[in-house]
């Protein structure tokens, strides 16, 4: 394994001190421009590289941000990332990742297991539910914490995530108003704050449209594709079966799609199909997939913006950021193909 040069080499070899080195190195006020060049110099000829982190600790800070999520192959997930990492470099901050893979209990070792001399701050999207706050209540001691997507509302620090409910509305409406009246919904699971937020979106919206909520037609299951594979399944097995549905993320309800067309039933004359994520899949998959498209970019970067003022203001207050999602109509709605 190859040994990294230290600033110990640099002074060996130029014969001055390991202080004389550092100060060269970080452009301090008392050393000679003739001994800072001989430095710069030498350490490009040895390939030094400074130690970030150590840097970071000698200011009393990391500089480096974590990043809790559920899921990294999801195009979700990754163009938050991407609004997070680009703030984040901008304002010479490092990023840590950590995946749960969903699962409330790798994410609570996760969290546990999190040391804050390592992470100035961490941004969050939960995959516990309101019954592990006491865990993010106990790392919020620590560190400054922001939720973003999947929040725990009762936790006092800022938020960022879309405006589920009115996505919701909007994707019933539409529904609605194409002409579909036995509406369904392939919900998450009950338990998390953004399905909830999303089931009563579209309740509210058939109930002041005077149009029943049949609790045979709400499926709550995961969100994958083979969940709404799986949903649709049974689904259409009942007696009355919906003429359309409402997923709860693009994934479920292009897995309905592929129910359907395993069954020979038509996406749109017979049965509508929307979805909520906005993922680039739904643009190339025949019939086109209705979406709500969620401004997925954007929640990284105001997430990253907001944990940044958390870290560098003490008495920055905390604030939630609801931002809205557009509607996206394409083929998997149409009644009348065209």
């Amino acid at each position: 394994m190859p040994v990294q040069t230290t600033i110990k080499d640099i002074a060996q070899a130029l014969g001055i001190s390991v202080a004389t080195v550092s100060r060269a190195l970080r452009d301090t006020y008392d050393v000679s421009e003739t001994t800072r060049e001989r430095v710069l110099k030498k350490a490009e000829e040895l390939n030094y590289k400074p130690n970030v982190y150590a840097v970071g600790l000698a200011g009393g800070k990391s500089k480096n941000i974590g990043i809790l999520i559920p899921a990294i192959n999801h195009y979700y997930f990754s163009t938050v990332i991407t609004g997070i990492q680009e703030t984040a470099y901008r304002e010479g901050y490092n990023i840590i990742l950590f995946v749960t893979n969903d699962a409330a209990d790798r994410e609570t070792t996760i969290i546990k297991n999190l040391n804050p001399l390592h992470l100035d701050g961490i941004l969050i999207a939960a995959s516990s539910t309101a019954d592990a706050t006491p865990v993010f209540e106990k790392l919020l001691e620590n560190m400054p914490v922001v939720f973003f997507d999947r929040v725990l509302p009762d936790i006092a620090t800022s938020h960022v995530r879309q405006d589920d409910y009115n996505g919701a509305v909007a994707a019933t409406e539409h529904l609605l108003a194409q002409g579909y009246r036995r509406i369904a919904h392939l919900a998450g699971p009950p338990d998390l704050d953004f399905t909830l937020r999303r089931k009563q979106g579209y309740t509210d919206t058939l109930i002041n449209a005077g149009h029943p909520v049949r609790q045979e037609w709400v499926v709550h299951s995961g969100f994958s594709r083979q969940d709404g594979f799986g949903d649709m399944e049974r689904l259409l097995a009942l007696a009355d079966p919906p003429d359309a549905v409402f997923a709860v993320n693009d994934r479920k309800a292009i897995g309905a799609m592929l129910a359907l067309k395993a069954n020979g039933i038509a996406i749109g004359p017979e049965i509508g199909v929307i979805g909520f994520t906005g993922d680039p899949s739904g643009e190339i998959i025949s019939p086109s997939l209705t979406t709500v498209a969620e401004p997925a970019y954007d929640i990284g970067k105001q997430a990253c913006e907001l944990l940044i003022s958390h870290i560098t203001r003490s008495t920055f207050q905390p604030r939630e950021v609801v931002l809205p999602g557009k509607l996206l109509i394409r083929d998997s709605t149409r009644r009348c193909p065209q």
